[in-house]
């Protein structure tokens, strides 16, 4: 199992990170060890003074796929979910100003938290509606209308570069409002009001 995560896909979350809105899908991978699951302890790495939540729609593949048409890749996965792509904010911004890869501040253990799945039948995923509660507040809010690339566009392009394999994990971006975590804070995670997971800082 891989996770594959889509950068800046919501223009109002590029615009707040100062970074240019992309002509095409920006790509990167988490290895499986960034798994974690709701209900966790979850603690913050000693490596971060600033680590922040990126809540995200999740596609789960649901068979082998390579060069897939975008008109066939609503074939290729049956269920969404929801997750957190945890960033050490800190940390990634010293390895743009470098150039360098991003993997230490957004590919560290358990940086890929992953809530529950349901058929994409439920929902009309061309107006999906989701959002991720701080300690009772709404701190993100998005609609996968706001999306840059969608998601049958996205599993076609990251097909033509990595071989999607059932299980894997596809990270579709974040809508803006990230912002930093501190011990006990308590996050949630809704797709149309329906709670998909949810975790304390340790």
């Amino acid at each position: 199992m891989k996770f594959i995560c889509v950068g800046r896909n919501y223009s109002n979350h590029a615009k707040e990170l100062n970074n240019e809105i992309p002509k095409e899908p920006v790509l990167f991978i988490k290895p499986d060890t960034a798994f974690a699951k709701p209900g966790d302890d979850w603690y913050i790495p000693e490596f971060t003074e600033d680590l922040q939540h990126e809540v995200e729609i999740l596609i789960k593949i649901s068979k082998v796929g390579k060069y897939i048409q975008p008109e066939f890749a609503g074939n290729y996965y049956s269920e969404i979910g929801l997750g957190i792509d945890f960033t050490a904010r800190d940390l990634q911004d010293k390895l743009k100003e470098k150039g360098l890869p991003w993997e230490k501040s957004k590919a560290f253990d358990r940086s890929a938290l992953i809530g529950n799945f349901v058929n994409k039948e439920k929902f009309n995923l061309d107006n999906l509606n989701f959002s991720l509660v701080k300690n009772g507040q709404i701190q993100q809010k998005g609609n996968t209308s706001e999306m840059i690339f969608s998601f049958n566009f996205l599993v076609s392009y990251i097909s033509q570069y990595f071989t999607l394999k059932m299980g894997d994990i596809i990270f579709t971006g974040t809508p803006s409002g990230v912002s930093k975590l501190k011990e006990n804070d308590f996050l949630e995670g809704y797709i149309e009001g329906v709670r998909f997971f949810e975790v304390k800082i340790r």
